[in-house]
C-alpha cells in the first residue's frame, strides 16, 4: 500500500516536473518568431482493480500541445499575403506618381512650356527671339520624354530581377518547408507525438511563403502539409517540391515570367495564377500600371510628333 501511495506521489510530481518545463519552454520562447505557446495535456493512469474497486495510480503527461489555431492562422496568412501585394503595388506605382508630378522630370511643365513657345511665334512669325525659344522647348520637351522612356525601361528591368530573386526565395521556402515535413513525418511515426517546435518552424515559413505567393495548405495523415498555389497548382506534396523558374516570357523576351519546372521541361505560367504577395504585387503592377503608362507615354509622344 505504501508503495502504490509513493507511487502516485511520483506520478503528480512527474507531471508538474514536465508542466514547469512546458512553462519554461514558453518563457525562453517568448520572442521566438512563429513560437506558438505549449501545454500539457494530462490524464490518469490505469486504475488498478481490487476487491473494494479501481484504485487510482497517479498522472502521467499523454502529451503536449501547441495553443494552435488553425483558422486564425489561415486568416492571418490572407491578410499578410494581401497586405504584401498591396504594399509592394502601391511602392512601384509611387516612382511612376513622384516622376510624372516632378516639376524637372514630368511632361506637364515642359508641355506647357512647348506651347507658351508656340503661341509666341505664331503672335509674331518674325521675332528671331520668339523661334529660337520655341525650338529650344521643344527640345527640352524630347529630353523629358526620352528621360521618361528610360526610367519606364530601368522599370523593366528592375522588375525582371525583382521577380528573378523572389521566385529563388519562394523555391527556398519550398525547400525548407518540405525538409520540415520529412522530419515531422519521421517524429509522428516514431513516437506517435507532435514535434512542437519543428511545426511552428513549417507554420512560420508557410507565412513568410505568403508574403511572397498566396498559397493553401492541406494536412496529410502523416502530419505532412500540401502547399498549392493559383487554381491548385502543386508546389510541395510532402517532401516533393515543384520548382519555380523565373523565364523570358514566348510573347516578348525582355520581360521576365514565372514558370514551373516540369518533367518536359519549363511550363510558363500565366500571370493570373501567381497573385497575392509582393511577386504578385510585381506582375499586377507591370501589366495594370506600368505597361498603360510606357504605352500613353508613346502614345503621346507619338501625336505631338505627328
Amino acid at each position: 500500500m505504501g508503495t502504490g501511495l509513493l507511487s502516485s506521489a511520483v506520478s503528480g510530481m512527474q507531471s508538474a516536473q514536465i508542466g514547469l518545463q512546458t512553462a519554461q519552454h514558453n518563457i525562453s520562447n517568448q520572442n521566438t518568431l512563429g513560437f506558438n505557446r505549449q501545454r500539457i495535456v494530462q490524464a490518469s493512469n490505469t486504475a488498478m482493480l481490487t476487491g473494494a474497486g479501481f484504485i487510482g495510480q497517479g498522472a502521467h503527461v499523454s502529451t503536449v500541445e501547441r495553443m494552435y489555431d488553425q483558422f486564425l492562422t489561415t486568416q492571418v496568412n490572407r491578410a499578410q499575403t494581401t497586405t504584401s501585394e498591396l504594399g509592394t503595388y502601391y511602392t512601384q506605382i509611387s516612382q511612376i506618381d513622384n516622376m510624372l508630378a516632378d516639376a524637372n522630370s514630368g511632361v506637364s511643365s515642359a508641355l506647357q512650356d512647348f506651347f507658351k513657345g508656340v503661341q509666341q511665334v505664331a503672335a509674331n512669325p518674325a521675332q528671331l527671339s520668339a523661334r529660337q525659344s520655341m525650338v529650344s522647348s521643344a527640345e527640352a520637351l524630347v529630353a523629358r520624354f526620352q528621360g521618361m522612356g528610360n526610367r519606364l525601361e530601368q522599370m523593366y528591368q528592375d522588375i525582371n530581377g525583382q521577380i528573378t530573386t523572389q521566385v529563388a526565395s519562394v523555391n527556398s521556402y519550398a525547400t525548407q518547408i518540405a525538409e520540415l515535413n520529412q522530419r515531422i513525418t519521421i517524429a509522428q511515426s516514431s513516437i506517435n507525438q507532435p514535434p512542437n517546435d519543428v511545426m511552428d518552424q513549417r507554420d512560420q515559413l508557410i507565412s513568410d511563403l505568403n508574403k511572397l505567393i498566396s498559397v493553401t495548405t492541406t494536412t496529410n495523415r502523416d502530419g505532412s502539409f500540401n502547399v498549392f498555389f493559383g487554381t491548385g497548382q502543386q508546389l510541395v506534396v510532402g517532401s516533393q517540391v515543384a520548382t519555380m523558374t523565373a523565364t523570358q516570357s514566348t510573347a516578348d523576351p525582355t520581360r521576365m515570367t514565372v514558370g514551373l519546372q516540369n518533367v518536359g521541361g519549363v511550363q510558363e505560367l500565366p500571370e493570373s495564377l501567381i497573385t497575392g504577395g509582393s511577386l504578385g504585387g510585381l506582375l499586377r503592377f507591370r501589366s495594370e500600371s506600368l505597361d498603360r503608362t510606357a504605352n500613353q507615354l508613346g502614345q503621346s509622344a507619338a501625336s505631338l510628333a505627328m
